[in-house]
């Protein structure tokens, strides 16, 4: 399928999302999410793939919703708009490979809220996050209430989304909404060499792990680590772990199949 507003490309086991919507700083609208729904879709289907890197064109990642067409909403509409959002960014928090988002630029409302469904987030010194919505009068729509509760804590999130403030790359790095903070013209060549990192360990095991953290997450404690008992277990009965361990006592370089 092409693409209007996304430009998909793959680079040996790694893939690349740019979102490409730069006259209107890569806003969100239904056409892109439809579009991101079916990507990642295929995505999920090549077993050649072990990261993806989501980024975008021009001077935003995301900026947000597209404005104008969330001006011309009933409240049906704007409640099926939120829905087909958050069933989107679901599955790309769910994906079976790691997604890495390249914060380039503006990560601003639904912006932000696609950039912390990725599992982890590295940012250009130019980045900028924040939930803005109530300037408008509206809430947070992608689950940005939920999920920046969960990795800043409560307290941050309610400042952030009550105050609607915008904060640099530095705050964000503080608050542990990102993980890295690098100069704008060494971003991508940074989180290319990471996810080659991630790409070069073993899949099954990366994925098994992914899917432990994720639903370790909303747990109790106790809940969480049988799962990842009963994951660990599991990994014993891929052939991956076989040759995982043999490399290791014959000091070589496993040989992922």
């Amino acid at each position: 399928m092409d693409y209007k507003n996304l430009i998909f490309e793959k680079d040996g086991k790694v893939a690349y999302v740019k979102m490409n919507r730069p006259d209107v700083l890569n806003a969100l609208n239904s056409e892109t999410f439809y579009e991101l729904s079916d990507l990642f879709s295929q995505i999920d289907k090549d077993s050649e793939l072990r990261v993806v890197i989501i980024t975008g064109e021009g001077r935003a990642f995301v900026a947000g919703a597209d404005i104008a067409e969330l001006a011309k909403m009933s409240q049906l509409e704007a409640r099926e708009f939120s829905q087909l959002g958050q069933k989107v960014f679901h599955k790309i928090e769910n994906l079976g490979i790691p997604v890495i988002a390249a914060v380039n630029g503006f990560a601003l409302g639904g912006g932000c809220e696609f950039a912390m469904s990725c599992d982890i987030r590295w940012a250009s010194e130019k980045a900028k996050f924040g939930q803005p919505e109530v300037s408008l009068g509206v809430t947070p729509g992608f689950a940005g209430t939920q999920r920046l509760a969960r990795i800043c804590g409560p307290s941050i999130a309610k400042e952030l989304i009550f105050t609607g403030n915008i904060i640099d790359a530095k705050k964000a790095l503080e608050l542990g909404l990102v993980t890295n903070v690098l100069p704008p013209e060494s971003l991508l060549d940074e989180v290319k060499g990471f996810a080659e990192k991630i790409a070069s360990q073993g899949p099954v095991a990366v994925k098994l792990a992914k899917q432990a953290i994720n639903r370790g997450f909303d747990s109790n404690f106790e809940t969480a680590a049988a799962y990842e008992s009963e994951v660990f277990g599991l990994c014993f009965s891929h052939p991956e772990s076989k040759e995982g361990l043999a490399a290791f006592l014959e000091k070589r370089k496993p040989s992922w199949q």
